[in-house]
């Protein structure tokens, strides 16, 4: 892990000053010492590490306006860090700063159950927040598989399994507290569910990665508990087969809550790792949420869609300990890519597709994987056309570095050829500011930039993150 101080170019009595303005508020939550700074500049994906020169931990927007004012006044950068559970390497200060911990901010403000939404500091996880709920009848739906923050959640654009049903974080948001570089506060929207009164704010922070201002609250979309879940797995003879039968059954308009996809690699590597016997072919999740009749109406004309493209072993069930054992194995599914190969790491591909496009792109990419001979299995959100490779790398063997580098990148040119991107939920980060030109052009990115140095003139904010400086 690296430590790029941006105090290379100041004085120690500016930087004194600096420290202990903050401190004079925060006392003892403002820390320099060295395992907390280096917990807060590495997240959980391949990338290296920056180390932050110091960590604040705020608990409210109050303080957190007061920092920025201050990092502003100087020209200090700031990275916000709320669970660390990013991919692209978010979190990293590669400018050196301050770490701004929201983890603390984790208050759930106000609940409206006859509106179906509610309003919690950004750092309420989202596995609190369902707790909290569970109660009343509501559940928050965006399930990213990390219990990660909501003010995270909403900064990386995040979605998941669930969105082929419920959309992502850009569909679930109503409004937001956001601190600006100048440490002004402002609120985005109301509460309303639509609004036609100026600029989309909301959507304008959606997804900015802390580049444009640090999310303090949210206020979200919430759904009642569905009367019936049911879960079902399906194995197919190829993956060509697997993905044309999912094709369909959202052509038809089932109302089908998740459905994932694994291949024979994945499902060898769950094997293995949870001491499991599944069969070892490519494989569909699929989860059905409604009315008892509406959850086996749902069911029934799915396995009939799959049974024409040659699904076989179909399996359907609502038992609490079933469904919960077939979700387990999903979310484990990094994991058990990781164990392949002990003391290794995975690197994280995040393309999208258009869903007609989605088989073409799997195929290729399965046919320059088969000719490496780095593990690479490979899991999908498959009902919006998302899917990830995992490639488990040896991060010291340069040569597996570059050879996945190459396989990396060859993916997501073909994505965007595809009428595709290069990420589907996890966000550029530093990781991938080399492949926004690509899909966007020079022009929309200019516009982009433009934005980022309205609000953030001094590029205070997570600087190096979605465009290089």
């Amino acid at each position: 892990m690296m430590n790029s101080s941006i105090f290379s170019n100041m004085t120690t009595s500016d930087l004194k000053i600096v420290f202990n303005k903050i401190k004079n508020f925060l006392g003892d939550r403002f820390t320099t010492s060295v395992p907390i700074r280096e917990n807060h500049g590495k997240d959980e994906s391949y990338h290296e590490g920056f180390i932050p020169d110091a960590v604040a931990f705020v608990i409210n927007t109050e303080e957190v306006s007061k920092i920025l004012s201050i990092c502003y006044q100087h020209s200090i950068p700031v990275v916000p860090f709320g669970a660390g559970t990013s991919l692209e390497g978010h979190i990293a200060a590669i400018k050196g700063g301050i770490s701004i911990d929201l983890s603390n901010l984790n208050e759930i403000i106000q609940v409206n159950v006859e509106d179906l939404d509610c309003r919690v500091m950004a750092g309420v996880t989202r596995n609190q927040l369902n707790n909290y709920l569970r109660d009343q009848g509501l559940f928050f739906p965006i399930d990213p598989g990390a219990n990660a923050t909501l003010g995270g959640m909403v900064a990386t654009r995040a979605s998941g399994t669930t969105a082929v049903k419920y959309g992502t974080m850009k569909d679930n948001v109503l409004s937001l507290k956001v601190v600006l570089a100048d440490g002004r506060v402002i609120e985005t929207s109301k509460r309303a569910r639509k609004s036609s009164a100026g600029y989309d704010l909301t959507r304008l922070f959606v997804g900015s990665e802390g580049t444009l201002g640090i999310i303090t609250e949210v206020t979200i979309k919430l759904f009642g508990i569905p009367e019936t879940k049911s879960v079902a797995s399906c194995v197919f003879p190829n993956i060509e087969k697997a993905i044309n039968s999912v094709i369909e059954v959202i052509q038809i308009g089932v109302p089908i809550a998740r459905i994932e996809f694994a291949d024979e690699v994945q499902i060898e590597a769950i094997n293995k790792f949870e001491k499991s016997s599944h069969e070892v072919l490519p494989t569909l999740w699929m989860e059905f949420h409604g009315s008892e009749n509406s959850v086996r109406e749902q069911s029934e004309i799915v396995q009939r869609i799959t049974e024409q493209y040659n699904g076989s072993s179909f399996k359907w069930t609502s038992k609490i300990e079933e469904y919960n054992k077939l979700w387990k194995a999903r979310h484990n599914a990094a994991y058990a890519a990781a164990a392949l190969r002990p003391g290794c790491g995975i690197w994280a591909t995040d393309v999208c597709v258009p869903i007609s496009r989605l088989a073409d792109c799997i195929l290729e990419t399965k046919k320059q994987i088969q000719s490496s001979s780095i593990p690479a299995p490979i899991v999908g959100h498959v009902g919006d056309g998302n899917f990830h490779v995992c490639f488990v790398v040896n991060p010291k063997n340069s040569a597996e570095i570059n050879e996945v580098k190459k396989m990396n990148e060859d993916l997501v040119f073909r994505a965007i050829e595809m009428d595709g991107t290069c990420t589907g939920e996890h966000g550029i980060g530093y990781g991938k500011v080399d492949y926004l030109v690509k899909e966007h052009g020079e022009n929309t990115v200019d516009v982009m930039k433009s934005i980022k140095f309205s609000l953030d003139p001094r590029n205070i904010m997570n600087p190096g993150k979605v465009f290089r400086d």
